[in-house]
């Protein structure tokens, strides 16, 4: 009998501790990194993650603990779940506790400031190990329904198509369906973005600009997001798919959100520090507007949507004005 595939899950937040849900109830030994020594306890002693899944029961095989070097041992699958502008420090210190041919996982969805890599890209320079070692999770998976193993599908990529099988394998249960991709570029990209995305038309339902304003962000976002992956090399199938389309629908869609969520509260009125202030965990778009838009100038792409999440975030412009000059701009053919 085989042994069981270790995975260790470097975050116990809200979708890491989703995530190796998912592991576990597929079989595997998972044991979850916790940064603060009370979630590690009351996972170990009850089985429960209060702080981000309240009333979720954990599988026995899921363990914590605060000790990184602890839980990287021998691990299969090394899954990383951190706030993305976070993943460059952190990772640089774990990445000699590191199973030597352990598989690296980005759960992340963002784009790093200054440098404007994708995650993958990161964790690549940052740990020193081929694309072929990194894989990416992503799609429409709103932790808290994942954790109460609602059905979801999800992409899991990589450059290497057998090592994207593997995961595949160990994260399929029969409420969680994952599909291969070799498109790592186009996943990382539309899971990025559809957080701007998130952010605008949060900002929409909290100015109560109704649905017809809904459908139209959705679907020019999802326009601004393909040019963007089209300059950078992605196969323009995939923003059609769960890592484009699905993951984008989900976001702006469902109160779970916290890029939506986010976006309400500012369309509401309230001030960034407001916002912030009520925001229990990252709004991963937040930050990763400003390094978005960074990228599609880097190449020449043209983002007006996100220019405009950046506006009202950063430069302190008021939504009323921003929608005024969105709407404005001049007409031109929707292929374009």
């Amino acid at each position: 009998m085989s042994k069981p595939v270790k995975a260790a899950v470097l975050s116990a937040g809200s979708w890491g501790t989703a995530f190796g849900v998912v592991l576990a109830d597929a079989g595997c030994e998972v044991t979850l990194w916790a940064r603060r020594p009370e979630v590690a306890e009351a996972v170990n002693s009850s089985r429960t993650n209060p702080d981000y899944l309240p009333g979720v029961e954990l599988p026995q095989n899921v363990r914590a603990t605060t000790d990184a070097a602890e839980a990287a041992a021998g691990a299969d699958f090394t899954i990383l779940s951190i706030p993305s502008q976070t993943l460059r420090a952190n990772l640089a210190e774990w990445t000699p506790l590191l199973a030597p041919d352990t598989v690296l996982v980005s759960l992340m969805k963002g784009v790093e400031l200054g440098s404007a890599m994708r995650m993958s890209e990161v964790i690549e320079d940052v740990a020193k190990v081929g694309a072929d070692r990194i894989a990416v999770v992503t799609g429409p998976n709103l932790a808290r329904e994942i954790a109460a193993r609602m059905p979801a599908a999800a992409v899991v990529a990589c450059t290497d198509e057998e090592v994207a099988r593997r995961l595949q394998a160990v994260c399929h249960t029969p409420y969680f369906r994952p599909y291969t991709n070799t498109d790592v570029v186009g996943c990382e990209l539309g899971g990025a973005v559809k957080n701007v995305i998130g952010l605008a038309v949060g900002i929409a339902d909290g100015m109560g600009l109704g649905d017809n304003a809904k459908g139209s962000l959705i679907t020019r976002g999802l326009a601004e997001t393909t040019r963007l992956g089209l300059a950078m090399g992605a196969d323009p199938l995939t923003f059609s798919g769960l890592a484009g389309l699905g993951d984008l629908v989900a976001t702006c869609s469902s109160p779970l959100s916290r890029n939506h969520t986010f976006g309400t509260n500012l369309g509401k009125g309230m001030t960034l520090e407001e916002t912030i202030a009520v925001t229990k965990q990252t709004a991963e778009g937040v930050k990763s507007c400003e390094s978005v838009l960074d990228l599609a100038r880097r190449h020449g792409v043209d983002m007006p949507i996100t220019e405009t999440v950046v506006g009202i975030v950063h430069e302190g412009k008021s939504p009323v004005v921003a929608v005024k000059e969105l709407m404005s701009r001049s007409a031109k053919p929707e292929r374009h």
